[in-house]
């Protein structure tokens, strides 16, 4: 019994070290959100002043990303665009894409232009820029998915492939 005693104690005392090990990476997974994704294609024009609104519903703490479709692939915003030179249009045009989001909408609009966008763009120009643009909003958790690893939010198809997206279950939502 004595040559028992000791292995005895020593399987109690370790199954309390193996039971408070507080090193579980997957601790910080947020289980409140569900990542999510919607389309959304509207115009900009004088009379939205430039800008649009989507209906969302998340948490607080929770992560909103806006990417513009380019026709193969897509680019977060916020993003400066920056024009050429085309006579008879103002010099050093520039205006970018931004968001603005809380718990309820999100507002895709065009910021900090330099110019008029009513009268200083070609009739070319307003379609690539301004007319029909097609915006990927994705919801994700604010916490790490998987154990603390990081997801590079520029590239659109890490966003994806890290938080197991299915682009085939889009929402899409046309405004204006």
């Amino acid at each position: 019994m004595k040559k028992f005693f000791p292995l005895l104690l020593i399987a109690f005392v370790s199954l309390f070290i193996f039971s408070c090990d507080d090193n579980d990476n997957d601790s910080f997974v947020d289980n409140d959100t569900y990542s999510q994704m919607r389309d959304v294609t509207g115009s900009f024009t004088n009379a939205n002043n430039y800008a649009f609104t989507q209906g969302i519903n998340i948490q607080s703490t929770d992560v909103v990303l806006v990417y513009r479709y380019l026709g193969d692939s897509w680019q977060l915003i916020p993003k400066m665009m920056y024009l050429p030179d085309v006579t008879g249009m103002p010099l050093n045009r520039e205006f970018q894409y931004n968001f603005v989001f809380d718990s309820q909408n999100v507002q895709i609009s065009v910021d900090d232009e330099n110019f008029s966008l009513a009268t200083g763009l070609t009739s070319a120009e307003a379609n690539q820029y301004l007319n029909n643009q097609r915006f990927r909003i994705v919801l994700v958790p604010a916490s790490p998915a998987k154990g603390g690893a990081t997801v590079d939010y520029n590239d659109y198809n890490a966003v994806i492939k890290y938080y197991n997206l299915d682009e085939s279950k889009v929402i899409t939502t046309k405004v204006n």
